[in-house]
């Protein structure tokens, strides 16, 4: 469920960004918000 959350957010974010810079901080920000997800994931185990 979170991982279609985050994928979800990845493409709103996409979509929204107008330049190549803009594409690399949206990539940069669901990379990260994809990270968070694994840390709490392992967290949990």
């Amino acid at each position: 469920m979170t991982r279609v959350f985050v994928f979800g957010l990845a493409l709103l974010a996409l979509a929204a960004c107008e330049t190549t810079k803009g594409a690399g901080r949206d990539l940069k920000k669901a990379g990260d918000a994809i990270e968070e997800v694994a840390e709490d994931v392992q967290k949990k185990l």
